[in-house]
């Protein structure tokens, strides 16, 4: 009799549930997870062209959404699960750094705290190193220069480094920079050196993930440009950055763009007024459609106080701030 009631009262509990979907999931495969693949290999594209915009975050930031609602709403093997989270953590890592290039704080920060977690799930050591750098850089522009400091040893102890010399020259590159901001000098010098020594270990076809494309000779001499002119060493600075700019492929306008801001400042520290306005000019927008990203117009912006202090009353100052005053009130 007990049984029977028990029997009873299983059924009844059971015919209060929902009915069982009879659709199944949808499957979710690897040909999913490469559309994406090649959308984050659009996205890089267009942020080497244009630098960080509104549209380039909200943009990588619908494409991350996109990835996790494949992971919630569909069947995956957990190669294809993990690669997905990796995808995830690369588009909040785009919109972190284009925050960051357009000097939002608080936006990236809250975007590095995503991508962390996703990149955690992911298990892929090689996107955490690339959001460690995001984060060491993100840091330097608030300046938390211990954290920056932290944040670029992490991506210089991860495994990618120790598995690739091309990987390590970028995380210890980047190293250099933060212990130049941090005024560590020596330091700055001795690490640029090591990176130096990795660039030139590096097998330049082995297989690597697209967002480290940009990594090559030329952004190494921008990088060590930047931890010279942050020591106050702007002659060498002037002369990496020089060949930065010859070595530079077309398509990396928004670094263009930026080292040739930097280029100017160095040469205006210098007492190269004349040459630096030149090279400052080459900066400006020169159609009504195009603009300059935060960290470009910051550095202008910059360069317009410094070279008022330093030239004020000569004519290519004048001259300068003419076509600043116009520039800056239509894009910058």
């Amino acid at each position: 009799m007990r049984r029977r009631s028990f029997t009873t009262a299983a059924l009844s509990a059971a015919a209060l549930l929902p009915a069982a979907s009879t659709a199944a999931a949808p499957r979710v495969g690897m040909g999913d997870a490469n559309r994406l693949e090649k959308a984050f290999g659009e996205l890089l594209a267009a942020d080497n062209a244009h630098g960080g915009t509104i549209s380039a975050e909200t943009r990588a930031l619908a494409f991350a959404h996109h990835a996790m609602e494949l992971q919630s709403v569909g069947q995956a093997t957990e190669r294809v699960r993990s690669r997905l989270y990796y995808l995830a953590a690369a588009f909040t890592g785009s919109a972190l750094w284009a925050a960051v290039d357009a000097h939002r704080p608080g936006r990236a920060q809250q975007h590095l705290d995503r991508a962390l977690t996703l990149a955690g799930l992911s298990r892929n050591a090689e996107i955490q190193l690339r959001l460690w750098g995001h984060a060491s850089v993100l840091a330097t522009q608030q300046h938390r220069l211990n954290d920056a400091l932290a944040a670029a040893r992490a991506a210089r102890a991860s495994s990618p480094c120790r598995r690739d010399p091309l990987f390590r020259s970028l995380a210890t590159a980047r190293l250099a920079s933060s212990h130049a901001s941090a005024g560590e000098h020596t330091a700055a010098l001795r690490t640029l050196d090591q990176a130096a020594t990795a660039f030139e270990l590096a097998e330049p076809d082995q297989p690597r993930p697209s967002w480290l494309a940009f990594y090559d000779r030329a952004e190494l001499e921008g990088l060590s440009g930047l931890v010279l002119s942050r020591i106050g060493a702007y002659e060498q600075a002037e002369a990496h950055w020089h060949r930065t700019l010859s070595r530079l492929r077309p398509e990396y306008r928004r670094n263009r763009a930026y080292y040739s801001a930097l280029l100017a400042l160095a040469q205006l520290r210098q007492g190269e007024a004349e040459l630096a306005c030149t090279t400052a000019g080459s900066v400006l927008p020169a159609h009504s459609g195009d603009s300059l990203a935060g960290r470009t117009a910051k550095l202008l912006a910059q360069f317009d106080c410094e070279l008022t202090a330093a030239a004020g009353g000569t004519r290519c100052a004048a001259e300068w701030a003419e076509r600043y005053t116009e520039r800056k009130g239509r894009h910058l």
